[in-house]
Parts: structure tokens; C-alpha cells; sequence
């Protein structure tokens, strides 16, 4: 029986491993992805064809860039171990639309590659992020505003469930809140950990992220809008208006406060994880006059 050629297999996987000696770095998350059908519902996920675009985010020895040079028309993969450009440059030979650049992807400006890119057909961002750099990685994107149509990204279940949460379950909460701002959030699929080499301690699940036009409600002041959504959460078993009166207004607002929550008819008593992104908004916009006048006595 011919073994197959993908990348994505134990037996590929490991020849690839033991020809260049290469040995994971627990420090930068790797994990490799030994299972083609996950990796196909990636592709599928990012929605990529031959006129479009991908930006890889750590592409590893090349098992999703294989995979995804099947589908796009180009393929730019930002690779940080230095230590896995020899085996890219052997794996990726088949595909001259790839290119792997050297650099962390926290530190590139994307800006530039993706307006050239965009000019062609679509773009999207795809990856097999390491846990502890999830949220910067994800949330640097969607704040940059970057000419991107689609984010689909593997990442620990217990985070993708955060992301991806409703108002009033335990997931919820001001990542929730940034993620669904800046884009339409779905849970493609749930991974199991025994699907990569080697095995993390947890599962990992599949997010597809759609970037809004515009983001689902109006609001006057963004910086203000996501300072009152932390604050709000600074202490989840906390009320609404002891976070808010602890972490966003000067006390001294008691009586205003008192005033505007009665105004904009949202119980002070509720609890942060029960308010929609279009409470928060309207709670944001009445806020701001307040917060602004407090931040320019404070000056």
C-alpha cells in the first residue's frame, strides 16, 4: 500500500523530523498537525481559490502550506524558527507561489503585503497559532483594520469557546465582545489533541473569523467603548456598576451614574456577562461625556 505523499501523516511527519534532526521547542508552541482531513477543512474554511491570497501564520514544516498551495493562488508564510527554513525550502520545492518569510508575524507589517494581494482576489489569514500568543496574534489583526476578507485559525477549545461565546454564558466576556466587534465569529470544528506530534495537553478547535465592512453597532468613541467593556469584566462575580464605579468612573460620578442607567432602563445590579455588544454600545455612547470630562480633570 503507497504511503501517502502529504505532509500531514505520522510516517511523513517523522521521516521529515529525522531527516533534519529537528526537536520541537515547547517555548514556541509547536505542534504539528499529522491529519490531512483537518487540514483540508481549514483550506475549505478559509474559502480560498486560485485568484486568491493566504498569509500563513507559522507554518511549520509545511503541512497546512502544502495544503493551502493546493487551493490559493499564493501563499505567504511567516515562519519565527529559523531552524525550519531548510525543511520548508525541501517541503514547499512543488509550489513556487509560496514564499516563506523569516520574521514574527507580532512584529510584520502586513499592511502593504495584503493591499498588493487584495488587489487580485481575496485575502484571508490562516494558522495553527500557538496558545500563549492567541489572543495578541488575533486581536492585532482585527485592530489594525488590515485589508483582510477572512481569519480561520486552530487554537486551544476553551479559548475559541471564549471567542466565539453568547451574552450570558460563562464563556462570555470582553474578548468575546472585541472578537464579534471587528468580525462574524464560527466554530468550524472541534480537534482533538491526539492529532498532533507531539500531543498537547488540550484539545484545540477551528475558528473561522468573516471581517465586518463595519462593526455591528455605532459607537462614539472606540478606545472608550473597549476601556467600559474590560473595566465591566475587571471582576466577573461582581455587578455592573461596582466594576464600572472600581475600574471606569471616578466615585465622585456616583449620582450621575445612578442617573444614566436609569435613563438608558439597564439594571446597575446585572452582571457584565448579560449584556449584548448593543448594550454595552448604548452604554458606551452616554458613558463618554462623562468619562471624557473625567479624563480632562484629571489632566
Amino acid at each position: 500500500m503507497e504511503v501517502s505523499k502529504d505532509i500531514a501523516t505520522p510516517t511523513r511527519t517523522k521521516e521529515i523530523l529525522e531527516k533534519y534532526g529537528f526537536s520541537f521547542k515547547k517555548s514556541l508552541g509547536q505542534n504539528f498537525l499529522i491529519d490531512t482531513n483537518i487540514l483540508q477543512h481549514i483550506v475549505k474554511a478559509s474559502g480560498m481559490g486560485a485568484e486568491d491570497a493566504v498569509i500563513e501564520i507559522g507554518p511549520g514544516i509545511g503541512a497546512l502550506t502544502e495544503q493551502l498551495a493546493k487551493a490559493a493562488g499564493r501563499v505567504e508564510a511567516f515562519e519565527i524558527d529559523r531552524r525550519l527554513l531548510p525543511i520548508l525550502a525541501d517541503t514547499l520545492k512543488p509550489y513556487p507561489h509560496v514564499t516563506v518569510h523569516h520574521q514574527d508575524i507580532l512584529q510584520a507589517d502586513l499592511r502593504p503585503l495584503l493591499e498588493e494581494l487584495r488587489m487580485s482576489g481575496k485575502t484571508a489569514v490562516v494558522g495553527n497559532l500557538p496558545y500563549y500568543v492567541t489572543t495578541p496574534i488575533l486581536m492585532g489583526l482585527l485592530e489594525q483594520k488590515l485589508p483582510v476578507d477572512r481569519i480561520v485559525i486552530m487554537i486551544q477549545k476553551e479559548v475559541a469557546e471564549r471567542i466565539a461565546a453568547f451574552p450570558g454564558s460563562k464563556a462570555y466576556g470582553s474578548l468575546s465582545i472585541a472578537a464579534q466587534y471587528y468580525a462574524e465569529v464560527t466554530q468550524e470544528l472541534v480537534v482533538p489533541r491526539t492529532v498532533f506530534m507531539p500531543k498537547p495537553n488540550v484539545d484545540s478547535a477551528i475558528l473561522r473569523l468573516d471581517v465586518r465592512s463595519e462593526p455591528p453597532v455605532e459607537v462614539r468613541d472606540e478606545t472608550f467603548f473597549f476601556t467600559l467593556v474590560r473595566g465591566a469584566f475587571t471582576q466577573r462575580r461582581k455587578t455592573l456598576w461596582n466594576n464600572v464605579q472600581n475600574s471606569v468612573m471616578d466615585k465622585t460620578y456616583k449620582e450621575e451614574l445612578q442617573n444614566l442607567f436609569s435613563e438608558i432602563d439597564i439594571d446597575p445590579i446585572r452582571r457584565a456577562e448579560t449584556l449584548s455588544i448593543e448594550e454595552f454600545a448604548l452604554l458606551s455612547n452616554r458613558m463618554y461625556p462623562m468619562w471624557k470630562n473625567m479624563q480632562e480633570k484629571a489632566e
